[in-house]
Order: structure tokens, then C-alpha cells, then sequence
């Protein structure tokens, strides 16, 4: 990948940019030479540290934006600050997501609302606020699915629906957006678990782990270069969803 001139470098927003997979992700499109927008909902300590980072390596390259996305009234704004800050919008990343076990029979609307929202919900209405500007650049969304929105995980019924709700998203916008604006997935298996307390008890992780057929756990950094490629390096690709998970999905029922 070629490094981009910061005169003509592209600008790119990602969702829940300050920490983990997105912190990875922001790091990687600024090696490569972009300008970022790190939205964050509750990280700012950690979003204006990432900046600060990024900016003493390239000065004016990186910047950050709060919102919950799940009001969803305030998703233009996002875009407007990005456009106010850079002057232009190259490319979205809708990394941002909720995650967390909804058991049949538990699940109330806080859930749906929750899950939906910010898996769904917000990457919709934040890419059609996204529009205008990314085809005016010939720009790209990419956005975070999940190996599981194709074989739904145990005891996750919205997660579930709400993944599989994104990766249909990516398939119509990529319709509706061509061709000015190409619109993929990445699809992570096994990366980062969860933080604080998990439904994913030691035995479980270490299940899961033994499945993998390259033996190892991904990194946000798997993730982090796939959405480099499929931004700024897959110019005849749309529409498909890349499942960067060492192989799981292969033994999932």
C-alpha cells in the first residue's frame, strides 16, 4: 500500500474509534497516510490521547467527534464535523457495536433498542448522512459484521439479527451507492474478547480458541488491515463481506 501525500490525504471517520479493533483501525488508515475522525460515546480520555498520538507523528491528521449514535438526530453532525475539521469525507468505517447475550425469553425492548441501534440502526443513518459526500470523493464505507451473522451464536437472538441486519445493509448500500461509493464488510471471528465480565467462560474461550485453523486468536490489527485494503486497495470490490477469523467459520454449524 502506498503511502498518501498529506496534501491529498483521504478522510475517514470511524465509529468508536478510541479504543480496541477501532484504535487498531485508526492507526493503520493514519500509517498508510489518512486523516481520522475518531468518533467516540464515553472514551474521551482515550480518543484525544489517540489523537494527540497521531497528531505528534502528523500534524493536523487526526481529530475527535462525541455522539451516541443511538440519537440518531445527531448522526449528521458527525459528518458535518468531519467536513468542518478535513474539508472533505473519503471514506466510513461503522466499527462501533453493542454486545451482549439476549436469551429467549429474556429480551426486553432496552435490549433491542441497544442492540439494534448501534449495530443497525446508526450504521444506516449514519452512512445515508455519509452519501452525498462520499460519492462527491468516490469514497467507501466499510463496516464490522461478524462470522456469527451468517451461523447465529447460542443465546444471542439480537446480536444475532442485528449482525445479520448490518451485513444486509452493506449488500443493499453497495447497490444503492454504485458506483461512486463501494460499500464491504469484515467479517471478524474469535479477536478481542469482551471487556469486564463475559459470557465467555475460560473453558469456552479455550473451546473456541482449539477451533481455529491457524491456532492463534486474531488481532485488531487483522482486522485493522483489511479495512486499509478494502478502502484505499480494492477498487473492483464491492458488496462482500471478508470473514478475517483464522478460519473458524469453516467448523461452524
Amino acid at each position: 500500500m502506498t503511502v498518501m501525500p498529506q496534501e491529498t490525504a483521504p478522510v475517514v471517520l470511524i465509529t468508536g474509534g478510541a479504543k480496541r479493533v477501532g484504535a487498531a483501525i485508526a492507526r493503520q488508515l493514519h500509517q498508510v497516510g489518512a486523516r481520522v475522525m475518531l468518533h467516540y460515546r464515553a472514551s474521551a480520555t482515550a480518543a484525544e490521547a489517540l489523537a494527540a498520538e497521531l497528531n505528534q507523528q502528523r500534524p493536523h491528521s487526526a481529530a475527535c467527534v462525541q455522539a451516541d449514535l443511538l440519537e440518531t438526530a445527531r448522526l449528521p453532525d458527525m459528518i458535518h464535523h468531519t467536513l468542518n475539521c478535513f474539508g472533505r469525507l473519503d471514506g466510513l468505517v461503522n466499527n462501533a457495536s453493542s454486545f451482549f447475550p439476549t436469551a429467549l425469553g429474556n429480551i426486553t425492548e432496552a435490549d433491542w433498542h441497544d442492540l439494534i441501534g448501534s449495530n443497525l440502526k446508526a450504521p444506516l443513518f449514519l452512512s445515508q448522512a455519509a452519501a452525498p459526500y462520499l460519492r462527491a470523493a468516490g469514497g467507501a464505507i466499510v463496516g464490522l459484521i461478524d462470522i456469527h451473522a451468517e451461523r447465529p451464536m447460542p443465546g444471542h437472538v439480537v446480536y444475532n439479527l442485528a449482525k445479520a441486519g448490518h451485513a444486509q445493509l452493506i449488500r443493499t448500500l453497495a447497490i444503492e451507492l454504485a458506483p461512486q461509493v463501494r460499500v464491504n464488510g469484515v467479517a471478524p471471528g474469535a479477536n478481542v474478547w469482551p471487556e469486564g465480565e463475559s459470557v465467555f467462560s475460560d473453558p469456552v474461550r479455550q473451546r473456541i480458541e482449539d477451533s481455529i485453523p491457524l491456532q492463534r486468536v486474531g488481532t485488531p490489527e487483522d482486522l485493522a488491515k483489511t479495512v486499509a485494503f478494502l478502502l484505499f486497495d480494492a477498487p473492483y470490490i464491492t458488496g462482500q463481506i471478508i470473514a478475517v477469523d483464522g478460519g473458524r467459520s469453516i467448523y461452524l454449524p
